[in-house]
């Protein structure tokens, strides 16, 4: 008996080629969602809240096994002794063979021939590819009202869809056809129109077919869309054919599978100095370049691990150089720092870094690691690419940055060995040990010359003895002795001979000894420098950075930069940044200790804070020019501090040092310099707020809070106070919000601190207006109008202005609304305050909007999503474009209600936001209308 599970289109099932019965609507949805995840465990409560939302009625549970039972009589047929829905502790699973699901038929077409594109097989592609979108019949679930629970699965199966649907559009222009391409795509981007692959290949097939006024056509027709849906320009790889275009530079050249004409990013560090033999490893890393014995095509991980020194890294980048020609994609590299003493690399922030050298422009980067990781596994899909993922903490701390199909290459090196990576994604374990003897003599003779081994082979054998084999501290060695080419060999090996000294802590593989050699190698400044930078906290660090710490010029720090290089205890992993590795860090640290006077510490710590507080606070006015500035400790005369002229040079400034700045404020808060940590929160909130980054400002205003409290510093546990709790508010903790708002006014209050006040009463209007307070919500907004006022700022006072009109509209009194409203943009206009202009022509259209004035709400609506869009603000403009749609609705213009609910549903689903869900419920309404 064969039975068919068909869900892309109207859920049908078959057995034999015979329709079955599925019931109610109610029963085909618990169908649907066992479907959506085979052989997954399914609660009864989640089938209840995707059946009823919030509210399930008290028989939820037993309307949920008839529902079972009816699918089970269904599917069963005449076979009663057959159960495919099987209970497991508190629900159900449902056993699906290989192959019955149409999805997975369509997965397995759209592999294939994504297999046959990157093995150069058009034709190949093209049949497979065909065969798999001729399996959709229309939408995913068409008919069945998908609940919120499912849309996320469902909007998965839709991209899958899309990209096999220009994955054949790349093997058909391959084979010579663009002009049977140009109808299907058409009809793709008449459904999807921010597909910029899609519009990039339209544009190569009417070129290719003589019309070269139709292809830039084309491209200003996506212009235009992208302009109006998302308010950002055409990626990378459209404007780079349209330049093609225009310039008859498109002929004969293909469209990525993997993303257009984007040029593959080549990430790959330079190899770390000291690799040699390894053989069998390097034959191991080559077999993921073909299938094995019964092992399928597919994403390849390979793990090496071991010691710390063992040179896991060297191996894995000496690997990657000598086969980049076969990852014709590119290839993306991440140090993890999983050891790091301070913090390791987030999953989350790896994959930020990962997508923009994909083409995601940062705005549109998700908010939510899901949401990224998702994003990346697409783009990674249909490309053949090379990942290293290096210094991994655990398995954990890799899995989302792993691909989840297509024929990348992955290797992860670890200190760990990583048995959960090998045990659930199948990942081939590689453990390297040291080197052997004539490993290591090779490595010493690349460096330091074959005759110079050649003329003291008993001192070579004993150096290579007392090392342990361990690459790392054979290439300090190495580095020692070609640092002093009159030294004999021997004489560096009778340094290691005594007891009580390095030779047995070497023997096993004690680096800390190691790196003590490498220290007393260097000049005297040089080594003062890297005790000096065991007072940093990492991850990386600017020359500028290294003077302050210093308490010397730029030009003077430089050349000890270079030595520490060129003995390969820094890395300059970027044009000017440097990083030490872990491991070194440690021992530095231990050393400045040890080495350096109280007085001197102390002394350095002050200059290396003071250089990134007085560098991140004139950035942070930069960005947020309408912030009132914190009182900063006094800048240090002299100290080294980085200049930045505009916006831009702001936002990239701390796009490089953000993630050192939240280490510095920690360490400074733990160290005795708390009066830098608070300044340092709010300089960091200028740039991580408006970019949704929350996580972060959690982290960051909870350190300022604790300094403050620990000197008792009241102003500056008011403003991390204040500054924590609108991060909570966004990250959905408004129990704790309302805790620190409450504080913060407490306060401010005690303090006579009236511009905190006035802003933290907005704050806290907001908090209650979130959670239905609504009249007590507009006593907090009269109170912070009457605190504004005091002030005399009209800044102030037209904010508040409008956060009372707001709440008057809000609690139904629309003539006042208006009337405080009104008063604000006229404030805001003089004052040319963008976003508040925005924020209060929203007002006014959803005041206009109750009073039944629908031609006036649109306007301001359509004023306010402008402003909004200028300033960059992504979600306030989606709320605001939520409204317009309503007001479109009701003037009976669907097309325009239609056309503001896509953009408002675009730009939640690029910030990650659950809104989302509710933009596509309006959207399908309207257009099935």
């Amino acid at each position: 008996m064969s039975v068919h599970f068909d869900l892309l289109g109207p859920l049908t099932v078959t057995r034999d080629d015979r329709p079955v019965p599925l019931g109610s609507t109610k029963q085909q949805l618990i169908l649907a969602a066992l479907l959506l995840r085979p052989a997954e465990a399914i609660s009864t409560g989640e089938l209840a809240a995707m059946l009823w939302g919030d509210l399930p009625p008290a028989s939820a549970a037993a309307n949920v096994r008839t529902y079972v039972r009816g699918l089970r009589q269904a599917l069963a047929g005449q076979r009663r002794a057959e159960r495919r829905i099987l209970t497991t502790p508190g629900g159900y699973l449902l056993h699906v063979e290989p192959g019955e699901r149409d999805v997975d038929r369509f997965d397995a077409a759209a592999a294939r021939g994504r297999a046959a594109l990157a093995e150069g097989d058009p034709a190949g592609a093209q049949a497979e590819l065909a065969a798999a979108v001729a399996l959709w019949r229309g939408p995913a679930l068409a008919g069945l009202p998908v609940p919120r629970l499912l849309s996320g699965r469902v909007g998965q199966l839709e991209e899958r869809r899309l990209l096999a649907e220009e994955d054949y559009a790349v093997a058909r222009i391959a084979l010579g056809e663009p002009a049977e391409v140009i109808p299907r795509l058409r009809a793709l981007l008449d459904r999807h129109p921010l597909r910029q692959r899609a519009w990039a290949q339209l544009m190569m097939c009417l070129y290719q077919i003589g019309d070269v006024a139709g292809a830039l056509a084309a491209y200003r027709q996506a212009r235009r869309v992208l302009a109006e849906q998302t308010g950002m320009d055409p990626g990378p790889e459209l404007t780079r054919m349209h330049d093609d275009v225009l310039h008859h530079r498109v002929a004969g050249r293909p469209v990525s599978p993997g993303g257009t004409v984007q040029a593959p990013p080549r990430q790959l560090p330079l190899v770390p100095a000291g690799f040699a033999g390894r053989d069998a490893e390097l034959a191991r890393l080559d077999a993921g370049l073909r299938p094995g014995a019964g092992r399928p095509a597919g994403v390849d991980i390979t793990a090496v691990s071991g010691m710390a020194g063992v040179g896991k890294t060297t191996l894995a980048l000496h690997w990657a150089h000598r086969v980049v020609a076969h990852f014709p994609d590119g290839q993306l590299y991440v140090n993890l720092r999983g050891y790091d003493d301070a913090d390791a690399v987030s999953p989350a922030d790896a994959l930020v870094a990962f997508l923009e050298a994909l083409g995601v422009p940062i705005g549109r980067v998700p908010s939510s690691i899901d949401a990224r990781t998702g994003l990346y596994r697409g783009l990674l899909s249909t490309r053949r690419m090379l990942i290293v993922l290096d210094n991994a903490r655990d398995a954990g701390q890799v899995r989302p940055l792993l691909p989840g199909a297509g024929r990348c290459v992955v290797v992860v090196t670890s200190r760990d060995q990583l048995s959960g990576l090998v045990a659930a994604e199948g990942a081939r374990p590689l453990t390297l040990d040291v080197l052997t003897a004539e490993e290591s003599t090779d490595l010493l003779r690349g460096r330091l010359g074959a005759d110079r081994l050649a003329a003291e082979p008993a001192a070579t054998a004993e150096l290579i003895e007392a090392t342990g084999r361990l690459p790392l501290a054979l290439s300090l060695v190495a580095a020692r002795v070609a640092a002093k080419p009159a030294f004999p060999l021997g004489a560096v090996a009778a340094q290691l001979r005594p007891a009580e000294g390095r030779l047995a802590a070497l023997a096993d593989g004690d680096v800390r000894r190691v790196f003590s050699w490498s220290h007393r190698a260097l000049s005297a400044d040089a080594a003062h420098l890297l005790r000096l930078l065991g007072l940093h906290p990492g991850p990386d660090l600017t020359g500028d950075a290294a003077a302050a710490l210093l308490g010397r010029p730029r030009a003077a720090a430089a050349p000890l930069l270079h030595e520490l290089t060129r003995l390969h205890l820094l890395t300059e992993h970027q044009p000017g940044r440097y990083a030490l590795h872990d491991l070194l860090r440690s021992y530095a640290a231990e050393l400045v200790l040890a080495s350096e006077p109280a007085g001197s510490r102390h002394a350095a710590s002050s200059r290396l804070y003071d250089h990134y507080l007085h560098s991140a606070h004139p950035a942070a006015v930069l960005l947020q020019p309408t912030w009132t500035p914190v009182e900063t400790v006094p800048a240090l005369p002299a100290n080294p501090h980085v200049p930045v002229r505009d916006r831009a040079e702001a936002a990239a400034w701390f796009s490089a040092e953000h993630p050192v700045l939240l280490r510095v404020l920690r360490q400074a808060a733990e160290t005795g310099f708390e009066r830098y940590a608070g300044p340092l929160a709010w300089a960091l909130a200028a740039y991580l707020a408006p970019r949704g980054l929350f996580a972060e400002q959690l982290a960051a205003q909870q350190a300022a809070l604790a300094a403050a409290e620990r000197i008792g510093d009241l102003p500056a546990q008011a403003l991390a106070g204040r500054m924590l709790a609108r991060a909570l508010m966004r990250l959905g903790d408004h129990d704790a919000a309302e805790h620190h708002v409450q504080q913060a006014l407490k306060l401010y209050e005690q303090i006579g601190d009236l511009d905190g006040l006035a802003l933290t009463l907005r704050h806290l209007t907001e908090h209650c207006t979130a959670r239905g307070r609504l009249t007590e919500a507009l006593a907090h907004s009269v109170e912070a109008l009457r605190v504004s006022r005091l002030i005399g700022s009209g800044y102030a006072e037209a904010r508040a202005l409008n956060t009372k009109g707001y709440l008057h509209a809000l609690n139904g009194d629309y003539r006042q609304a208006v009337a405080d409203c009104t008063q604000a943009l006229a404030w805001q206009r003089r004052m040319a305050d963008r976003v508040g202009q925005a924020a209060t022509l929203d007002s006014l259209g959803f005041a206009h909007h109750r009073l039944g004035d629908l031609a006036q709400a649109v306007t301001c609506y359509e004023q306010s999503v402008e402003r909004f869009r200028e300033s960059a603000n992504r979600y306030h403009e989606a709320e605001t474009l939520t409204r317009l749609g309503e007001a479109y609705e009701q003037l009976a213009d669907l097309p325009a209600a239609a056309e503001a609910w896509q953009r408002a549903k675009r730009i939640y689903e690029d910030l990650g936001d659950p809104a989302a869900d509710a933009a596509r419920q309006r959207l399908a309404r309207v257009l099935s209308a």
